[in-house]
């Protein structure tokens, strides 16, 4: 008799691990905060973006998920809420927006490294491939191996920063400051580069319900999960901030040169280099994670005939869309000469617009099916959710408002996410036009 394999699945340690490198992977990339709106206003927008950004997000993701835990996640939401035609939207989005994020992570692994080896700048581009292709080796190989090297990063990202928050209390004899909580004085582009910079920090629930069927109890494992990643992400941030901005660092200094020079300043050479290495952590454990999420996506999109069928196809040992990953690297590698404001400008100003389809979605459900199955379910009726949607909404304006109120960089980037954002049509005109029977 032919023994039929046992599938690993995704426990909520694991789970939690990659949540937290999905989402965070550290303080790291939270540098330029206080540099943007200075102790007033760093604080202020760290406990504001969590409640009206962060919180809206995840109960949506909660509920959503509880009610549909499958592969594909939230492109699977929007298609039974909306049809394909927005399901393409969202797809897309977020396909364009995770390469534009994924970018971002082997070039900060190059920045953190060079505190140890300044001459590695010189190498930047074969190093940023070496992590591009590695990463990719160990999502083809599965899940549950991404799930163990996540947790082993984890570690290596937390142990440094709580002997970091050690000797930064200890350092400061006197008492802590923790600003006066206002964003008065404060320009509006300064502002919403601060805003954007928290928001990327805060963003990517959603990106971890793509492989839910790969996940042990899908429902009970992201609601304790989300759980202890949301408070450590939080309090890690938090913490941080509030040593940074009593320690006397220049914050031109801390954004330039990141933690490691914080920690030098604080501790000595020795910490600098262990915030060095926890940096170089994150960024891998970031990279995997994200590139884990966003792999999935195609492959259902492929499924639904709104990509090539060649992206379904499931790697002969490790049953991993292997097609997928390999496109997602190979996309990575050319975009990695960008300048980190500009992809994280583009990043935000997608994702928000792919997350706004996740709460029309939610809401639309609500509607369509109120007496269906949800093992978590926000408790508001419609018009609550309504005003809920709201909250994150207005965030995302206002940072986008910021962005185009200027002639300077920002503006650039921010043009181009609109302009990219509009080319989810001119693909599904071109799907439709291929494929009459999509509609």
């Amino acid at each position: 008799m032919r023994t039929i394999p046992v599938v690993k699945r995704l426990r909520p340690l694991q789970l939690a691990a990659i949540i937290f490198l999905t989402v965070s992977g550290g303080p790291y990339g939270l540098e330029p905060l206080l540099f943007y709106v200075g102790k007033g206003g760093a604080l202020l927008l760290l406990i504001l973006v969590p409640l009206l950004w962060d919180m809206p997000t995840i109960f949506t993701v909660l509920e959503l998920n509880s009610m549909m835990p499958v592969n594909g996640g939230y492109y699977q939401w929007v298609k039974r809420a909306m049809g394909k035609r927005w399901a393409l939207y969202e797809g897309w989005w977020t396909w364009l927006y995770t390469f534009v994020d994924l970018a971002i992570y082997p070039v900060l692994f190059v920045v953190y490294a060079s505190f140890l080896f300044p001459q590695i700048v010189a190498y930047k581009v074969p190093i940023c491939l070496a992590i591009i292709w590695i990463s990719a080796a160990f999502n083809i190989i599965g899940i549950v191996p991404v799930g163990r090297i996540s947790m082993v990063l984890t570690a290596v990202v937390l142990i440094p920063f709580i002997i970091f928050f050690v000797i930064g209390f200890a350092h400061h004899t006197g008492s802590i400051s923790l600003g006066n909580f206002s964003l008065k004085g404060i320009g509006f582009t300064s502002i919403g580069m601060g805003l954007y910079t928290v928001m990327w920090n805060f963003m990517g629930w959603d990106n971890t319900t793509t492989y839910a069927e790969e996940v042990d109890k899908p429902t009970r494992s992201y609601l304790v999960s989300v759980a202890i990643a949301f408070a450590i992400v939080f309090s890690i941030y938090f913490i941080t901030t509030i040593i940074a901005q009593n320690s006397g660092i220049n914050f031109n200094d801390l954004m330039n040169q990141g933690f490691p020079a914080l920690g030098e300043l604080l501790g000595g050479h020795w910490l600098g280099v262990l915030l060095s290495i926890g940096g170089m952590a994150s960024t891998l454990g970031l990279f995997s994670a994200i590139l884990l999420s966003v792999s999935r996506v195609p492959k259902v999109m492929a499924d639904d005939k709104l990509l090539s069928p060649k992206l379904s196809a499931l790697h002969p040992k490790f049953n991993t869309p292997y097609v997928s990953i390999i496109i997602c690297a190979a996309v990575v590698s050319v975009m990695i000469l960008w300048s980190f404001t500009d992809l994280l400008i583009i990043d935000v100003t997608l994702y928000g617009a792919a997350l706004s389809l996740e709460f029309i979605s939610l809401i639309i459900l609500r509607i369509k099916a109120p007496d269906e199955h949800r093992p978590f379910k926000i408790p508001l009726n419609v018009v609550g959710l309504c005003l809920m949607a709201l909250l994150p909404l207005c965030v995302y304006c206002v940072a986008l408002a910021a962005a185009f109120s200027t002639s300077g960089a920002s503006l650039k980037p921010a043009i181009f996410a609109v302009i990219t954002l509009l080319s989810a049509e001119i693909v599904w005109r071109v799907i439709v036009w291929r494929n009459p029977a999509i509609k």
